[in-house]
């Protein structure tokens, strides 16, 4: 049986070991503590609870991601409300909203009757179109125009689709994402997000699963140099010894595009970074929202630095996206500020006003959390077959899947590694 050696343990690379654990033999070496990478969840000493180390958002559309759930058990750990809807704040307004979109493909959500973004015109649905006909030098800003819709809609979901500002953010990874949620209609838009963290979603089901087939999970243990000969991998440098390949064995690169550059220097990668930062409040009570709020489990805010919230029992979570804007501001103003946002707009739904003075709190910087989405860093992004190496492919949320950085695109990415070295994969219609 062949041996296949995955080098890194975030989301592609587990992706991959799923796909590949009843096909080979396959060892997946992580060099942090524990697997997860961007998507994990962790004790937090300052709060003295579990907490993400980000938030994500999944979309009915993500088949891909879904699938992964499926194989692995744990569909049933996402919370969301089951249809298309979407709570917003208008901080600057002081305006509650529900954007609540159409089953099917025609926009009816856009006609005047309350489902709506208030103030949009008809006219601005054009916006959509150009996203999906942009070419590859086509920035954000180039497809949306004034009015409410963009500011209020557009312009937030671009932010955190891209982590990217709108000036420089590629249209065309956007449009592909618009392509794939809402151009298909309000049911590839559902909603939904782990009840209880990422880890027991998206990691601690996979880690059970692959045990189950004898995967050799080694946490802790870093590849530092990858071994050729005659166009092929023969070993691969590791801290806790060399390890020697067979004729038959593959290797898939799975890091952070730093890392896979490290390890293979003749690869062009994306060398630019955006940071995510996630706030995280606990209450001294557990929170229990009301109405469309209580639904969802979430709200979108607007006119502020904060983004979405998200409602987990006693912890308030907080997302800003493009957060390099930010790096510069300390990190307490920035709670505050946060705390401030959440409070003046949550206040009116929740069963008790949230305290004036800031709950204890930890705001977590991401400092790479994604590539910068321009369209010159998105030519930067090696094909999983982007190497002369015949049994090593990459994968990757940054590798060339046509989408941003997201979970459908590293879940994507480990699928499309596992075809590209000849194995069985779902990975039909996607680009290898």
């Amino acid at each position: 049986m062949s041996h296949v050696h995955i080098i890194g343990g975030g989301l592609a690379g587990l992706s991959a070991a799923v796909e590949l654990a009843a096909q080979a033999q396959v060892t997946l070496y992580e060099a942090g503590p524990a697997c997860g990478g961007r998507a994990r969840s962790f004790h937090d000493r300052t709060l003295d609870t579990r907490i993400d180390n980000g938030n994500h958002l999944l979309l009915s559309a993500n088949a891909l991601t879904f699938r992964y759930l499926d194989l692995i058990g744990s569909r049933h750990t996402l919370t969301g409300p089951g249809i298309p809807i979407f709570p917003y704040y208008d901080l600057a307004d002081d305006l509650a909203w529900t954007l609540k979109l159409s089953r099917g493909k025609l926009p009816f959500w856009a006609l005047p009757g309350g489902r709506r973004v208030p103030g949009m015109r008809i006219s601005e649905l054009s916006a959509l179109g150009r996203l999906l006909r942009a070419g590859d030098n086509a920035v954000v800003q180039d497809c949306l125009r004034p009015g409410q819709l963009s500011r209020r809609l557009l312009e937030p979901f671009a932010i955190s689709v891209l982590n990217t500002d709108l000036q420089t953010g590629s249209a065309k990874l956007l449009g592909n994402v618009v392509r794939q949620s809402l151009a298909q209609g309000g049911m590839a838009c559902c909603p939904w997000f782990p009840e209880i963290g990422l880890s027991e979603t998206l990691v601690d089901p996979a880690l059970e699963y692959l045990a189950r087939y004898n995967t050799s999970i080694r946490t802790g243990v870093r590849v530092g140099a990858i071994k050729r000969e005659s166009g092929r991998v023969v070993g691969l440098e590791t801290t806790d010894e060399d390890v020697v390949l067979g004729a038959e064995d593959h290797v898939i690169v799975a890091t952070t595009a730093p890392v896979a550059k490290g390890l293979l220097p003749e690869l062009t990668v994306p060398d630019a970074f955006e940071s995510i930062a996630n706030a995280h409040f606990r209450l001294p009570y557990r929170v229990s929202a009301r109405g469309v709020v209580a639904q969802a489990g979430f709200v979108g805010l607007v006119g502020g630095i904060s983004e979405w919230v998200f409602l987990k029992n006693d912890v308030l979570s907080v997302t800003v996206s493009a957060a390099n804007r930010y790096m510069e501001t300390d990190s307490n103003e920035m709670l505050a500020t946060i705390w401030s946002e959440i409070r003046h707009a949550l206040d009116p739904v929740l069963p008790q006003p949230l305290p004036v003075a800031m709950p204890p709190a930890r705001l977590l910087r991401e400092k790479r959390a994604t590539f910068a989405a321009t369209p010159e860093q998105n030519r930067r992004r090696p094909k999983a077959s982007g190497t002369d190496l015949l049994n090593l492919t990459l994968a990757g949320d940054w590798t060339d899947t046509g989408l941003p950085s997201t979970i459908e695109g590293a879940i994507q990415s480990g699928l499309v590694a596992v075809s590209a070295l000849g194995f069985r994969s779902a990975a039909e219609n996607t680009k290898s």
